[in-house]
C-alpha cells in the first residue's frame, strides 16, 4: 500500500480480519456481554505480567533505555500534567458514558465498587508496565517500541521458532483483549446513541453495526502510528469532552439539584419539562463551546507541528480536562440563573427532596421487577423476543 496511507498492507488486513472477528461479538445482546468481559479480563492481565517478567528477565546488562528524557523542573511538571490528562482523555469517553453500562447493575453500590476498585488501579498498573517494557527492550531492539504489535513484530524478526509461537499467542491475547475493549466502549457506546436518536430506525444493535462500519472511514490507523501522536489523540478527548462531562455535572448536581422527572426523559414533546427550546438546551452547547475553546489553540499546535502557538496557549491545552470542565459547568449553571427553563424550575421547585424522589422512582420500579426466590416478576420471555 502507499506509504500515504500510514499502514501496510500486512497491517491492514489484519485489522479487516479484527473488524470481521468482531462482528459476531457485536450482536450478542448487551446484557449477556459479562462472561466475555470476565474472560478478556483475565487474558490481560496474565499477558501484561508475562510481557513484564519477560523483557526485565532477558534485557541483559546493558539495563533500561532513555524512554524519558529530562528537561528541567518546570518542563517535566507540565509534560507531567500533560501526561495525566493524557490518560483522563483515555478514560473520558468510558466517562460519558458510563451509565450505558452502569444501568444493567443490579444495584447503584454495584457500579461505584466495580469502577473504584478497577479502573484506577489497573490504569496505573498498564502505564506502568507499558513504561517498563519499553525501556527494557529499548537497547535490545535499537529503538523504543510503544506500540505492543511493534514490538510483538520486532521480537518475531529478530528471533526463533520459539519467538515467533510466542508472537502468535502475545498476539491472540491482544486481539481478546481489543475486543472486550472494543465492542462495548465504541460499537455498543454508538449503538446506544444512534438507538437513541433515531429509535424509529435503529435499535442498539443497528447502531452499533453502524458506528462499525463508520469506524473505517475514520482511518484509527492513523491514531496508533507514534507515541506522540497517541497521547495527542487521548488528549483530544480531554478536549471534547471534558467540556461535556462540566455541564453534566453541573446540570445534575446544581442546576436539577438531584431531582429527575424520569418520565419526561422519555417524551419528546412540548409537555416535557425538558423540551427547552424545540428539543434543544442552547445553554448546554454554548457552555460546550466556551469550555472547548481555550484549549483548541494548543490542540492545533499539537496535531500539526508547524502551527506555532504561545507557551501559555499550550500550557492551557496540557490542563485541557480540568479547565474544560470548569468554564463549561460554570458557563451552564450561570446561563441556567440569568435564562432559566421556567417549567423545569418550577417543578424543581415543588417536587419533594432529591432522596425522596430517588425513592420514588425506586419504588416505582421495584413494583415492575419484585424478585423473589423462587420467581422473578418479569416476562423473559419477551424481553428475548425484543430486537436490541
Amino acid at each position: 500500500m502507499p506509504g500515504s496511507i500510514g499502514m501496510t498492507t500486512a497491517s491492514f488486513v489484519a485489522y479487516i480480519i479484527f473488524m470481521v472477528l468482531s462482528m459476531p461479538t457485536i450482536w450478542v445482546r448487551p446484557h449477556k456481554l459479562e462472561t466475555i468481559f470476565h474472560i478478556s479480563s483475565i487474558v490481560v492481565v496474565v499477558f501484561e505480567v508475562v510481557l513484564l517478567i519477560w523483557a526485565v528477565a532477558t534485557m541483559g546488562p546493558a539495563g533500561f533505555g532513555d524512554t524519558m528524557h529530562s528537561s528541567g523542573a518546570g518542563v517535566n511538571g507540565w509534560n507531567i500534567a500533560y501526561g495525566i490528562v493524557s490518560t483522563v482523555g483515555s478514560l473520558a469517553a468510558g466517562i460519558l458514558n458510563q451509565n450505558d453500562f452502569a444501568r444493567f447493575a443490579k444495584k447503584p453500590q454495584d457500579a461505584i465498587r466495580g469502577q473504584a476498585f478497577s479502573i484506577a488501579p489497573y490504569g496505573i498498573f498498564c502505564c506502568l508496565i507499558g513504561i517498563l517494557v519499553t525501556g527494557a527492550t529499548e537497547k535490545r531492539y535499537g529503538q523504543s517500541y510503544w506500540n505492543l504489535p511493534d514490538l510483538l513484530s520486532a521480537v518475531i524478526t529478530h528471533g526463533g521458532t520459539r519467538s515467533r509461537v510466542a508472537g502468535f499467542f502475545a498476539g491472540l491475547a491482544l486481539v481478546i483483549s481489543q475486543m472486550g475493549i472494543n465492542v462495548p466502549s465504541n460499537a455498543l457506546s454508538g449503538g446506544f446513541d444512534l438507538a437513541a436518536m433515531a429509535p424509529k430506525y435503529l435499535n442498539i444493535r443497528r447502531g452499533a453495526y453502524l458506528t462499525a462500519l463508520i469506524s473505517i472511514a475514520c482511518n484509527p490507523w492513523r491514531l496508533v502510528n507514534t507515541s506522540t501522536v497517541f497521547l495527542s489523540v487521548m488528549s483530544s478527548y480531554s478536549v471534547f469532552m471534558g467540556p461535556m462531562i462540566g455541564v453534566m455535572i453541573t446540570s445534575y448536581f446544581i442546576v436539577n439539584q438531584q431531582k429527575l422527572k424520569v418520565d419526561d426523559l422519555f417524551v419528546g414533546n412540548k409537555s416535557s419539562i425538558y423540551w427547552f427550546s424545540g428539543g434543544y438546551n442552547w445553554r448546554a452547547l454554548i457552555a460546550w463551546v466556551c469550555g472547548t475553546f481555550p484549549s483548541l489553540p494548543g490542540f492545533a499546535a499539537s496535531v500539526n507541528t508547524d502551527i506555532h502557538v504561545a507557551a501559555g496557549w499550550t500550557r492551557l491545552y496540557y490542563i485541557c480536562f480540568l479547565t474544560g470542565i470548569t468554564i463549561s459547568g460554570t458557563v451552564y449553571v450561570v446561563l441556567h440563573r440569568v435564562f432559566p427553563n421556567q417549567t423545569q424550575t418550577r417543578w424543581i421547585l415543588d417536587a419533594p427532596p432529591a432522596k425522596a424522589c430517588m425513592q420514588q422512582y425506586e419504588k416505582m420500579t421495584d413494583c415492575q421487577f419484585q424478585s423473589s426466590e423462587d420467581s422473578l416478576h418479569y416476562d423473559v420471555e419477551v424481553a428475548q423476543k425484543i430486537d436490541v
